[in-house]
């Protein structure tokens, strides 16, 4: 899909209520405002078109810790590209998008969910019977496209159809508001999720936090 990256920085940029994208030689810097994470440089190439060169130097001119980098690739590789002062998540993270079309979403008996939307972002709640949080997700659209973020199942209450309730239920959110493709970044333990609801891998993704020397 042709500006995925893009399409996933303006979503995600939303739905978190970041700083407008900065555009970059090589991709977007987005300012966070969290000390965790105070920043993050995401590059817009994909998979084998990942430029090494670039990734080191711009890697190589992060001094701050809570700086993040969001590569396209695989950790395995991307790893063997950071000096010292940078934690690598090993577990790779997954570049997905999905037509978008309406689509049913039931809830078990005795859950209760709820359906909001504030500054662009539409957000799902899955109570449990006793009120507890049972899952949740959000989606930001931004034109053709929509970025789902933040898709959670709590242990306790997964592998009984809840994920694919929220998921289904932001579907027809994005797709009302006039957004055709959805696009998210994915966890390993999302992927499956995510593949059985029509969702198509575009690229791995490789996450990277600046701690500082003799930290990482």
């Amino acid at each position: 899909m042709d500006g995925v990256v893009r399409a996933w920085v303006d979503g995600w940029v939303v739905s978190r209520g970041a700083a407008p994208p900065e555009r970059e030689p090589w991709g977007f810097t987005v300012d966070v405002g969290l000390v965790a994470q105070v920043s993050r440089h995401v590059f817009d190439a994909l998979g084998d078109r990942v430029d090494e060169g670039v990734v080191r130097k711009v890697a190589g001119g992060v001094t701050g810790a809570g700086v993040w980098l969001k590569v396209f690739q695989d950790p395995a590789v991307v790893g063997g590209w950071l000096g010292e002062g940078w934690w690598v998540d090993p577990e790779p993270g997954y570049l997905m998008t999905v037509p978008l079309t309406g689509a049913r979403a039931d809830v078990l008996d005795g859950y209760r969910k709820r359906v909001w939307s504030v500054g662009g972002v539409t957000r799902v709640l899955v109570a449990a019977p006793d009120g507890s949080l049972a899952a949740r997700g959000q989606v930001a659209p931004t034109g053709a496209t929509a970025v789902f973020d933040r898709i959670e199942t709590a242990p306790a209450h997964r592998r009984r159809g809840l994920g694919g309730t929220v998921m289904r239920t932001l579907q027809t959110a994005a797709a009302t508001a006039g957004a055709r493709t959805g696009v998210l970044a994915g966890t390993p333990a999302g992927r499956a999720l995510y593949e059985s609801l029509g969702w198509h891998v575009e690229a791995p993704l490789t996450s990277a936090k600046f701690v500082g020397p003799g930290v990482a």
